[in-house]
């Protein structure tokens, strides 16, 4: 099989075949009809002689051919990207480009907002998306499905081969409403053990306050939780619940959440914020123009 025997578009509707291991989403994932999407794994079956696809009960599995090209398909669209992206400079104030930015809600509250407001004057024609954060963000990192991953650095052994760049560092704190009828201006070990707690409880991963609590041996009372990071300034009000966030998230609510911020009875570590990205986009001069606005902004945070 030569090069020149084949239409390239069908390197795209294959890797959504392959990703999305159906048609009817592989077809919305490239914004086509389902009888088009049906066709090009028509036309790849011939090219592979293969089923590619096949009906395991209700669901499709990928044969062993289709799944031994999930990596070099993504691959090669990953280059044919990068080559037609290529300049030989890049200038923020007139060149468009899109990236995807995978963050948790705290990132995104405490940096990223800063960094839409700086783009918007300095890069009109810059677009950021930020996705949430997935169960399968370290998949997506590493084949670079996502331009830019941030996460506390402590969450994520697995990246630690990623090319990466700190950020910033932050502490946790303990809130409680401020009218509360039992909570000063500081709260001992046993209060804190003793007060309804409300906690955080995500999908995806374990809250890094917790883990390091449960080393600690520190009890909590735990009355609610939330599945999101910024939630908790506001949802204690009015109650005699406590939480334990950030620090940074904190002083953002503290006005608005009527909350008081106490340091902890006892130490836990800081956390660090880290960027980390796929080492295909380290020489990218948009790519990297963006990074190093990012690290600029964040710097100010310290």
């Amino acid at each position: 099989m030569r090069v020149n025997d084949v239409d390239l578009n069908l390197l795209v509707a294959l890797d959504a075949l392959l990703t999305e291991r159906n048609v009817t989403r592989a077809a919305e994932r490239l914004y086509l009809g389902q009888p088009a999407m049906s066709a090009s794994l028509a036309r790849l079956r011939r090219v592979f002689d293969d089923p590619l696809l096949v009906r395991t009960g209700r669901a499709m599995s990928l044969t062993p051919l289709a799944e031994s090209l999930v990596a070099p398909v993504h691959d090669v669209l990953i280059g044919v990207e990068q080559v037609l992206s290529t300049r030989a400079a890049f200038d923020p104030r007139r060149d468009e480009r899109s990236f995807t930015l995978m963050a948790s809600d705290y990132a995104t509250l405490v940096l990223l907002r800063d960094v839409f407001e700086s783009l918007n004057a300095e890069a009109p024609n810059v677009r950021l998306t930020v996705a949430p954060l997935s169960t399968n963000f370290v998949e997506l990192l590493q084949r670079a499905e996502v331009d830019l991953l941030f996460l506390p650095r402590e969450l994520v052994a697995e990246l630690s081969e990623q090319p990466q760049r700190p950020l910033f560092e932050d502490e946790f704190v303990c809130v409680a409403w401020q009218q509360h009828p039992e909570v000063g201006d500081h709260i001992t070990r046993e209060l804190f053990g003793r007060l309804p707690h409300l906690s955080y409880s995500g999908r995806m991963m374990h809250s890094l306050a917790d883990l390091w609590l449960d080393d600690l041996g520190v009890v909590r009372h735990t009355e609610a939780t939330t599945q999101t990071f910024v939630l908790a300034p506001l949802l204690i009000r009015g109650s005699r619940m406590i939480s334990v966030v950030h620090r940074r998230v904190a002083i953002e609510f503290e006005p608005i959440a009527d909350i008081k911020i106490l340091p902890l009875p006892f130490t836990l570590p800081p956390i660090h914020e880290t960027l980390f990205w796929h080492p295909r986009f380290d020489s990218d001069l948009a790519h990297r123009w963006l990074r190093e606005r990012i690290a600029t902004i964040a710097q100010r945070l310290a």
